[in-house]
């Protein structure tokens, strides 16, 4: 799948991008987009983040106090990340701008560069972005058709090779909050996209134990995992090249990891066909989370990758290439109907995590969950000797 994409740049530095699914400009030339207005800038009182080094868990810590600025939860009327040919004027006859900037055509898919970032360029920390799954207001990703969530896995793509490439980035995380269960501000369908400085404790650790599985038995272990989960009462759905399922000790009771059968270690690397079957295997994961309370089911999502570049702690980034790749975990945070695992004293204290179900169980409740789209898994094959 193609997409165009069209890049503008606010005066307060902010970048702003646009994507188009080509057919639609192909045929419409006139409608490619201009900027009419950059809508609103960042606050004169902004202040760029910074990490603290923590010597005792042996970490980094953001500090972005500029956070405490930022929407939240805003009227329903005002969206600051809707698309808008017009501004809205309120009550006391004031221009309400929103930080999409006001263009002649609205968008596909957006990215805007985050006005209230948890990091920075100034102090090269790293680099954050706001990824717009679609104009609709009232949608949710589980709601997008497979085919536009396939342009927006196009627009993860574009972004983890891009960012990946900024001096200031060897990490790049691409993650989604969904629902006020999780601490969501805004509404409107999106995700977001941190570059980091430095490689986070939770993929280092993942690092370590794949280097020395590498070591121990020459192989990938995310790819071992998704061959043997493949084939365990863990599997919740699966296509040619893809798997989902319930890892074996996950920490949340609804826990789904996605990852391509064949090694390949970020977003980028993926196929043609292994990004189309993502967006229908993305598309039944999530109608089946909806249809387990009867509800927009709330979640985390979070890609792990292979760093773009290595650490200090690590100079040869063709080994961590072999032997770790791409993967997509979800958190919900829902254990059962109107019950939420929260991490409380144990988790939050020492990391230990206690799931009070059993994983081959929840994963037996998802497969089982029918859903519309479970025959775009497996798509039948067309006898071209038939085909008229």
């Amino acid at each position: 799948m193609e997409l165009r994409r069209f890049v503008f740049r606010k005066s307060d530095g902010r970048s702003y991008i646009q994507f188009h699914s080509e057919p639609g400009l192909k045929k419409l030339d006139q409608q490619v987009p201009h900027l009419l207005d950059e809508g609103l800038l960042r606050p004169a009182s902004y202040q760029e983040p910074s990490i603290r080094y923590n010597l005792m868990r042996d970490e980094w810590v953001a500090i972005s106090a500029s956070r405490n600025q930022r929407p939240f939860l805003p009227p329903t009327d005002y969206c600051p990340l809707c698309p808008a040919t017009a501004y809205l004027t309120n009550a006391a006859g004031e221009i309400c701008k929103t930080d999409v900037p006001l263009m002649s055509r609205p968008y596909e898919w957006a990215v805007l560069e985050n006005m209230f970032p948890g990091l920075g360029h100034g102090n090269q920390t790293g680099h954050c972005e706001v990824i717009l799954y679609t104009a609709d207001h009232h949608s949710a990703l589980s709601q997008t058709p497979s085919h536009h969530i396939r342009g927006l896995i196009e627009v993860w793509v574009d972004r983890s090779q891009e960012v990946g490439r900024k001096e200031d980035v060897k990490f790049v995380y691409i993650f989604e909050n969904k629902g006020v269960e999780v601490g969501v501000t805004l509404h409107h369908p999106h995700g977001q996209l941190y570059g980091m400085n430095h490689i986070p404790p939770f993929i280092a650790r993942e690092l370590d134990a794949a280097r020395k599985h590498f070591h121990t038995h020459g192989r990938c272990l995310i790819c071992e995992l998704a061959e043997q989960e493949g084939q365990s009462a863990r599997v919740v759905a699966q296509t040619p090249n893809l798997v989902a399922y319930v890892p074996e000790a996950a920490r949340y009771p609804y826990e789904v990891h996605i990852t391509t059968r064949t090694h390949r270690p970020r977003i980028e690397d993926l196929t043609q066909a292994e990004r189309s079957e993502l967006a229908v295997l993305l598309k039944v994961v999530l109608t089946k989370y909806n249809l387990l309370m009867n509800m927009e089911f709330p979640y985390i999502l979070a890609h792990h990758q292979v760093p773009h570049k290595a650490d200090q702690m690590e100079s040869d980034l063709t080994r961590l290439e072999q032997c770790y790749h791409w993967h997509l975990e979800f958190y919900p945070p829902y254990r059962s109907p109107g019950k939420l695992k929260y991490l409380a004293g144990v988790e939050s204290g020492t990391g230990l995590f206690i799931n009070d179900t059993i994983p081959e169980d929840k994963a037996r409740e998802l497969r089982e969950l029918p859903t519309e789209f479970e025959h775009l898994l497996f798509p039948k094959k067309v006898d071209s000797k038939n085909e008229r």
